[in-house]
């Protein structure tokens, strides 16, 4: 099949006088044909006047101005104005007297300033024209010229409407725009909060522990190996991120998954927190984005237990079905009464959307035994 719209790439990128030219070309040399004399619009009824050298400016004042339509819209429009009237007074009619339609639609259409001063003016000169014509003896009745003024009317009309339609476009697009930039910088501030915070967590719980290890060298010396890979491991996260973001940049796209649990509960393990990870089923060959979620849950709850019930135990329960995955994690008492969980509520809140974007549950608040919970249900199979 041709592909129409490769063929008229290349004709897109000349100036858009240059596009618009050779429909004013075509109208004017089609006028010229002796068949097509007096085929044009009539107004008033005067006899036709045979062509002669001044027809020949008259078809080229009505036509050729289509040309910059779309640049020049007020010139256009006064130029084929003035070529009509002309034309209906010299009573040549050729077929380039078609072209005021065309004009008027387009001012209507890219005309910016002064459109109210353009209808005032063409309508006083329309009613100028009338008069001229009925002094010059035309037979047309009254209504005819209210039918005719009302018909270029319509066309004028066709434009505004067009106007308003591309305009009533654009601001739609530039909302979408608005808010699809929005949902981004959203995600980004989401993928940070999740990165930094939690391995600065685990850095600053890692090296508070180190302070009081002064006396024993060896596991002092362990526990700033765990800060450095620990400050490793953010520092090529962040890369990693900032990878995804530039677009010229080669990276595999990798994210975080529920097989690398095992690995987020060993790093917390490393920080001081002692958790205990419990699976059930078998993960889907195919779960889309819920594993990504299931991760982020995940680190997010042993974030906050790091910050806020350090040293207490934490109970990772993840349940994978055939639709949807299931987290729990549980940590018993809190370090402290008066901090909430959450700092903030930043990362719950933001945990919450992306749980509920996916069509799941999440709840997260403090146990009647003390302790604090956090559950999601994630529906599996969502695309990514």
């Amino acid at each position: 099949m041709i592909d129409f719209r490769r063929i008229a790439e290349p004709w897109q990128r000349y100036d858009v006088t240059v596009r618009d030219l050779p429909f004013g070309l075509a109208l004017a040399v089609v006028s010229l044909l002796p068949a097509l004399h007096g085929k044009g619009t009539q107004v008033g009824d005067l006899p036709v006047r045979p062509m002669d050298e001044l027809a020949i400016l008259v078809i080229a004042l009505q036509s050729l101005p289509l040309a910059v339509r779309r640049r020049w819209p007020a010139v256009c429009l006064v130029l084929v104005s003035l070529g009509f009237a002309l034309d209906q007074v010299l009573a040549y009619h050729p077929l380039a007297s078609n072209a005021m339609p065309f004009a008027l639609i387009s001012a209507g259409v890219h005309l910016e300033r002064g459109r109210r001063i353009a209808v005032a003016g063409l309508t006083a000169a329309y009613v100028l024209l009338a008069v001229v014509l009925s002094r010059l003896g035309a037979s047309e009745p009254p209504e005819g010229y209210v039918v005719f003024y009302v018909a270029l009317a319509f066309a004028w009309g066709i434009g505004a409407w067009l106007r308003f339609s591309r305009a009533t476009e654009a601001e739609r697009r530039r909302h979408v725009a608005e808010a699809t930039r929005a949902a981004e910088r959203t995600r980004i501030a989401r993928e940070l909060h999740d990165v930094v915070t939690h391995h600065v967590t685990a850095m600053v719980v890692q090296a508070e522990a180190a302070r009081y290890l002064t006396a024993a060298p060896d596991r002092l010396d362990a526990a700033l190996t765990a800060v450095t890979d620990t400050g490793r491991r953010a520092i090529t996260d962040l890369r990693h991120m900032l990878d995804l973001l530039n677009p010229g940049h080669d990276t595999d796209g990798r994210t975080p998954s529920a097989g690398d649990l095992h690995a987020l509960v060993e790093r917390t393990r490393q920080a001081g927190q002692p958790v205990e990870l419990a699976e059930e089923g078998d993960r889907a060959e195919s779960a889309g984005s819920a594993e990504f979620v299931t991760y982020r849950v995940v680190q997010e709850a042993l974030t906050n237990a790091l910050k806020y019930a350090h040293g207490r135990p934490t109970v990772v329960h993840v349940r994978y079905g055939e639709k949807e995955i299931s987290v729990a994690v549980s940590t018993d008492g809190s370090g402290s009464r008066t901090a909430s969980p959450g700092g903030s509520g930043r990362g719950l809140a933001g945990l919450r959307e992306r749980v509920e974007a996916l069509g799941g549950e999440f709840s997260a608040g403090r146990q009647p035994g003390g302790g604090f919970l956090v559950k999601a249900r994630v529906p599996a199979g969502s695309p990514a």
